[in-house]
């Protein structure tokens, strides 16, 4: 079968791949664009599995919220570096995802990964997401998957450069109340709406650590007991978003803010570039010393 320069080029177009490596795999496969795309996908799945195991703490959180505004995905997306972070392919590949996600009703990332990817029926997530490996030579995982379904109120959203993105449901108030809300929610990072919501194992934390420092004050027991009290409620106002001074207006928090407005906050999702991935910590001038010691 010949290999002809049409051939090479639907090759590409099908594969994302290289010229050369198109060529390369036309060549192995006897000109059977079938069988190379095939050999091709079995490549990408050896090079994804060898990054596989690569710190993937940079990338992006994308945003998608459906037109009535009741149904909204957070997806964060890694790689390597800040670098492949702002490179097309993986801004494409990152929409992409985060369209899948909303139009799919995925749970999370995990069958995420297993459904075709919005506009290419042919090819899922994960399979797209080893292909991309391929060609920038970066380990990419879709990490996380948040979802908003159904919602009683509406959704807005923030999203700072592309490393935070937020969503907020409100009930109530208007688009210029949602926006802010999402902004001030991705500036002071609430642990969660109101005081009832914080997690008992939480509170019983704080609370025994306010109460060592108490102690060594050396007040009466009674003394003591108020103190734990008012650093507890000074917790609960930094920590919930109801408790929290509004970031545009000091003075005012954000619960007074939405009394006034009329309006309830049912629930928001922060997502952060990297959270809770240990990083590691590179120092280069160490390297090249430790080489040159070797020589």
């Amino acid at each position: 079968m010949s290999i002809t320069a049409a051939t090479v080029k639907e090759l590409r177009e099908r594969t994302g791949a290289g010229m050369m490596e198109c060529k390369k795999a036309l060549v192995e496969a006897d000109g059977d664009i079938e069988a190379a795309i095939e050999a091709m996908r079995k490549s990408g799945q050896a090079k994804a599995a060898k990054k596989s195991g690569r710190i993937a703490a940079e990338g992006a959180v994308m945003i998608e919220i459906a037109p009535d505004r009741k149904r909204g995905v957070l997806v964060e997306i890694n790689c390597e570096t800040d670098f492949v972070a702002k490179d097309a392919n993986f801004g494409a590949f990152a929409a992409a995802v985060a369209r899948t996600a909303l139009e799919s009703g995925a749970a999370d990332a995990g069958a995420l990964a297993a459904l075709p990817m919005a506009g290419d029926s042919g090819t899922t997530v994960d399979a797209a997401r080893e292909v991309l490996i391929t060609k920038i030579g970066e380990n990419v995982q879709v990490r996380r998957l948040v979802r908003f379904e159904d919602v009683e109120g509406t959704l807005y959203s923030y999203r700072h450069g592309v490393r935070i993105g937020v969503v907020v449901e409100l009930v109530g108030g208007d688009e210029t109340l949602g926006r802010d809300l999402a902004m001030h929610v991705a500036a002071s990072n609430p642990l969660c709406v109101s005081a009832d919501e914080v997690p008992a194992a939480t509170l019983d934390k704080e609370r025994e650590i306010f109460r060592a420092q108490a102690l060594e004050s050396g007040k009466p027991a009674n003394i003591v007991d108020k103190m734990i009290e008012g650093r507890l409620r000074k917790f609960l106002e930094e920590v919930t978003l109801l408790g929290q001074p509004f970031v545009k207006d000091p003075e005012m928090t954000v619960d007074r803010l939405l009394k006034q407005a009329g309006a309830q906050v049912r629930r928001f999702a922060r997502v952060e570039v990297g959270e809770g991935i240990e990083k590691r910590n590179e120092n280069f001038a160490e390297e090249v010393m430790a080489q040159v010691r070797k020589d």
